[in-house]
């Protein structure tokens, strides 16, 4: 948790920036795993915990953006809850860490509401993204489930976006120090990776070190020998030799911010030539995009700069034929590598989604995303001093998507078809890192560097 000063500075900003209304913030309770009394790990809805700093569930944050109100509504442990937990701070104690000093009981927090909307105020809210807010939203704003996105505040998105999307620099040492567990894992990753060892003894390893040293994971671990499969939560596959495995890890700090990176490397510990090719031009668009990054820069123009390194080199392997930008213009690339370059990286792995263009449909809504410019929607994405993102190009077979497009005849005389007959148990490769785009330029996130380059994965896989 930071000071209390810069949760007041956050809330006195998103104040002036709404203008007027009530702002409603629900923080995340806990949520049962499979009976009531037996939760999952507990994970506190990010943008509450950005403005109002607790990691503690089922409270909600109140700014009245009028008056200048902060107040915190939840429930002070009772002795029968005492027994279970042990001693615990009151709600006013916990505010005070943060700067509010108004708190009161949940019960109360509906009447409140129900007056303000009777004087016809406005209550700014979030797209809610989990089933218990929702019904929590529903009750307290008398409004149906299924109707919550339709009165959602966009002007509260927003504002919330660009005040998350420019991180400060006590976020990033928070990210530094998230990167410094990654670190971690990733390598003990490398280094347990042999021939016979099952997925899962990886995955459940380089968990425990984000547990002990963090909060957690920022999300489920990939890692597997199917790396063509984007997201694959599977983890029964027995390392093979000749195999290349995919590790797709991240850590939170204690603070509650992410790192996210992802290296590829052969089980055997030594890159076949055909791997070493493709691995080769993966890295190719890597550094060719941690180089280019910079300040005002639009994030479809680094995804295609990206996009035309890839065509380059699959060109030059024979996979394509032509020229780069015909492969880009022609969306061959997008058979090969179905997902974007990156993404906003924060508080939460995927910064600001829970209220982006993958929530709901954003095209009511364009120009205001245009003139916003954050990570919400990526098509309107400008990087600014302070923005983190991905850098995370790949290339992936994906047989039944390669059989696809061939039999609806895509891409014909672009794609040599043929030459991915030797491709079609190849697997795929994604290389990641985390960028700080800065005054500058940018730069990648960490002290140190993940080993990276065929010669140092080589190196360290293994040993």
């Amino acid at each position: 948790m930071f000071s209390a000063k810069t949760y007041t500075a956050r809330r006195h900003e998103l104040r002036t920036k709404i203008g007027s209304g009530i702002i409603l913030l629900p923080g995340n309770p806990l949520t049962p795993n499979n009976y009531p009394n037996n939760a999952y790990y507990f994970r506190q809805d990010s943008t509450f915990r950005y403005y109002f700093g607790l990691n503690v569930p089922s409270v909600v944050g109140l700014i009245d953006a009028d008056s200048g109100e902060e107040a915190l509504y939840g429930d002070d442990f009772t002795v029968e809850d005492i027994i279970w937990t042990g001693p615990q701070p009151t709600l006013r104690e916990l505010g005070a860490g943060v700067g509010v000093t108004a708190t009161f009981p949940m019960a109360e927090l509906e009447g409140r509401l129900r007056r303000a909307i009777a004087l016809g105020r406005r209550i700014h809210y979030l797209p809610p993204y989990r089933g218990e807010t929702k019904l929590q939203l529903s009750a307290l704003l008398g409004i149906k489930p299924a109707l919550l996105h339709d009165y959602k505040s966009v002007e509260l998105m927003f504002a919330v976006a660009e005040m998350r999307e420019k991180k400060s620099a006590e976020e990033i040492e928070a990210m530094e120090r998230a990167f410094g567990i990654g670190y971690e894992m990733h390598t003990l990753a490398m280094r347990m990776c042999r021939a016979g060892v099952v997925e899962r003894e990886i995955a459940g390893a380089i968990e425990g070190v984000a547990k002990s040293k963090g909060q957690g994971v920022s999300f489920p671990s990939i890692v597997s020998q199917h790396g063509e499969t984007l997201h694959n939560l599977n983890a029964d596959g027995v390392l093979t030799d000749g195999r290349l495995l995919l590790c797709d890890a991240g850590a939170e700090s204690v603070e509650g911010y992410c790192s996210d990176h992802t290296r590829t490397y052969p089980v055997s510990g030594r890159f076949t030539p055909q791997q070493r090719e493709i691995y080769d031009i993966v890295l190719a668009a890597h550094d060719h995009v941690a180089r280019i990054v910079g300040p005002h820069m639009m994030y479809t123009e680094v995804h295609n700069a990206a996009y035309l390194t890839l065509a380059e080199g699959l060109i030059g392997v024979g996979l394509l034929k032509g020229s780069a930008a015909d492969a880009v213009a022609s969306g061959a690339m997008t058979m090969l590598m179905p997902h974007g370059l990156g993404h906003g990286l924060g508080m939460d792995v995927h910064d600001c989604e829970a209220m982006g263009e993958r929530s709901f449909d954003f095209s009511q809504i364009r120009e205001r995303a245009a003139a916003s410019g954050t990570c919400i929607y990526r098509a309107a994405w400008r990087l600014e001093p302070g923005t983190v993102m991905t850098d995370e190009p790949g290339l992936y077979f994906i047989p039944a998507l390669i059989d696809k497009c061939r039999a609806e005849g895509k891409y014909q005389g672009i794609v040599d078809y043929d030459a991915l007959e030797a491709y079609r148990d190849f697997g795929g490769i994604r290389i990641e890192d985390d960028i700080l785009v800065t005054e500058e330029g940018s730069r990648i996130l960490g002290d140190r560097k993940i080993p990276i380059t065929a010669e140092e994965l080589e190196a360290v896989v293994g040993k």
